[in-house]
């Protein structure tokens, strides 16, 4: 089971920090990615993480969101700062493997509401 929180309103330009919690410590030995969706988009992969922490993100985060994790705490984290509305969404948090690219597993939380609004 994976938990989601940290979510909330944001301004533009401010930061959030999102916390995915797994209720299994084995979860550090998969791939976590943090996925987002907007009304009426596709489920969007933002930033994912290996089991070993090497990180990947989509363009539109870039240099913006900075994603991480704590074995000990089983706890994967997205950093999200200088916020923009169109970061607007609900964000999930999921367990998978890599290969070529992320491939996620049926592991996923119940998502986390982010509105970045003035």
């Amino acid at each position: 089971q994976l938990v989601e929180s940290g979510g909330g309103l944001a301004l533009p330009g401010g930061s959030l920090r999102l916390s995915c919690v797994a209720s299994e410590r084995r979860i550090r030995s998969f791939a976590v990615g943090w996925y987002r969706q907007s009304p009426g988009n596709l489920r969007e992969l933002v930033a994912t993480i290996t089991s070993d922490g090497k990180t990947n993100y989509t363009a539109s985060v870039e240099g913006r969101f900075t994603i991480s994790r704590d074995n000990d705490k089983s706890t994967v984290y997205l950093q999200m700062s200088n916020l923009k509305p169109e970061d607007t969404a609900v964000y999930y948090c999921n367990a998978g493997v890599y290969g070529t690219s992320y491939f996620p597993l049926d592991f996923w939380g119940q998502g986390t509401q982010v509105t970045v609004s003035s």
